[in-house]
């Protein structure tokens, strides 16, 4: 890009979302604004019930927004309604999500699982399964392609995992306690590795994390409470 600013992959303005109604209503979400550039990994810290995968949810477009606008990778998909009808198409076209358990399917080795989603998206057999190897090769992980996930470790399941969310390009990860289930070193490899694919692959990543062992591996990070951002700030500043 000829600009040293970086494409917003995310851009949220005032978001809400809010449970039931009258004195029942629960605000998990109150007018919440954020961008997230490309190339950016950012934290989303909080504690438990501050709404912290309610955002992610609604940036995945899996939970609608009670209100408020939202652009993902330079597409308007919220403005008080979502403006696509085909959600579950938005998602493989735009997003890639990481949980804290890798869900991989079970009968399904590293390279056929990451292939799957590409199949999904209308490739062919072959073509995906091509592209899953690189991508595997890509996070040190192609030595174990053929493996099925009971014969992985927490860390190598959760490279196979990442691999299978940039199966379709997508410009926004999302991660979800991502290094939650692993040990200081693994959890340091699988950061190490978003901020890579950040990095190299012009992806805006948001990482929902309890985890202080990786605290220290995001450009920016955002603390919520009750629903409302109360700091958005550079990790160095906000850690």
């Amino acid at each position: 890009m000829s600009s040293s600013v970086p494409m917003l992959r995310v851009e949220l303005r005032g978001i809400s979302k809010h449970y039931g109604e009258g004195p029942t209503r629960v605000d998990a979400l109150t007018e919440v604004t954020l961008d997230v550039g490309a190339g950016e990994t950012v934290g989303l810290l909080g504690p438990s019930g501050c709404g912290k995968t309610t955002l992610l949810n609604v940036i995945g477009c899996v939970t609608e927004p009670s209100g408020g606008w939202m652009r993902l990778d330079g597409e308007e998909v919220y403005d008080g309604q979502w403006l696509r009808h085909d959600l579950r198409r938005l998602r493989l076209e735009k997003i890639g999500f990481i949980f804290q358990t890798h869900n991989l399917l079970p009968f399904l080795n590293s390279t056929e699982n990451v292939a799957e989603a590409m199949e999904l998206r209308g490739m062919s057999p072959r073509s995906a399964r091509e592209r899953a190897e690189d991508l595997l090769e890509y996070l040190e992980v192609g030595h174990r392609r053929r493996a099925m996930p009971s014969a992985l470790s927490g860390g190598e399941a959760q490279r196979v995992a990442i691999a299978r969310a940039l199966a379709n390009n997508p410009h926004v990860i999302l991660a979800d306690e991502p290094t939650a289930a692993l040990d200081s070193k693994r959890a340091a490899v699988v950061m190490t590795l978003l901020r890579r694919v950040a990095a190299e692959q012009e992806v805006a990543v948001l990482v929902v994390t309890h985890d202080d062992k990786i605290f220290g591996s995001f450009d920016r990070v955002v603390r919520l409470r009750d629903g409302f951002v109360e700091e958005n700030a550079p990790a160095a500043a906000g850690t």
